[in-house]
């Protein structure tokens, strides 16, 4: 492998035999050497894939501050993240990771200790991503000495969910965790507070609900019925799980000005639906 940019000295990138860009990391890797130069296999510690050239370049932007090491623990991680999720995460999580883990490990060196007011939110609506970042807190210490919080793991979720809208403004996670928050709360007391958390209906409805409110925000809708046969018919013999798609509706159309769409109704229907069924 040749080196094709260094971005310090113990980060380069190069490309592999099938002229993918990789970025490798190893002790002292590109310590006196040149682009152009070849990296021996043996000094190599950790090497993954990058499609994006921004991907590398805030990389490097990132790299002439902060320390490798923490770029290392990102790629733990991601790697990490990518065996238990069940999306795809962009490659930006690298280099949003290093810089978030830079700054938490520099706030916690200082005691400075800042409270994410989606912690709450986080645990209960993504739980998977929740006990990755959880898994993450010891990979951090093992490699700091530094220890972070139940607030930090929360902060780690949300950028895994933020990976899911591939690498879009963080910003559109917390939007995305309002939407499923406020929908699951009209849905509650539509229920009078009578759900079942414990149940697989109530789970396949949260997993629902998160990927509609990252359609929903990316503007990728589920189009109108081209026949409201069947729309009609869950309308009338579902009422009552109809009458809180309709408070949903509601919801969206005040805080985004858009509304669900008549299939997204019907598929809404049907969840709260199974939801109202096993409470009987």
């Amino acid at each position: 492998m040749k080196i094709e940019k260094i971005l310090n000295n113990s980060v380069v990138v190069t490309k592999n035999k099938t002229n993918q860009e990789l970025v490798v990391m190893g002790k002292g890797l590109a310590f006196k050497k040149k682009i152009g130069d070849t990296i021996e296999a043996a000094q190599i510690e950790k090497k993954f894939v990058l499609e994006k050239s921004a991907t590398t370049e805030k990389l490097e932007t990132l790299l002439r501050d902060i320390s490798p090491i923490y770029l290392n623990i990102a790629a733990k991680i991601v790697e990490y993240a990518r065996g238990h999720l069940p999306y795809e995460l962009d490659e930006y999580l690298y280099a949003a990771l290093t810089d978030h883990l830079s700054f938490a490990i520099s706030r916690e060196k200082q005691g400075i200790k800042l409270n994410n007011p989606l912690a709450w939110e986080i645990r209960k609506y993504y739980k998977q991503e929740y006990q990755i970042a959880w898994k993450a807190l010891d990979v951090i210490e093992e490699d700091t000495g530094y220890r972070l919080g139940e607030d930090e793991a929360a902060s780690i979720a949300l950028h895994l969910v933020n990976s899911q809208l591939n690498g879009e403004h963080m910003l559109k996670a917390v939007q995305v965790t309002e939407i499923v928050s406020n929908l699951l709360n009209i849905v509650t007391y539509h229920l009078k507070g009578s759900l079942d958390e414990n149940t697989v209906n109530y789970e396949r409805f949260l997993t629902h609900l998160r990927f509609f409110a990252v359609r929903f925000l990316r503007n990728e809708r589920l189009s109108d019925l081209e026949e409201s046969f069947l729309y009609e018919q869950v309308r009338l013999k579902y009422k009552y799980a109809f009458e809180c798609t309709e408070k949903m509706n509601i919801y969206l159309k005040g805080r985004f000005d858009s509304g669900l769409t008549q299939d997204e109704q019907l598929y809404l229907t049907v969840h709260i639906h199974r939801l109202i069924k096993q409470l009987h």
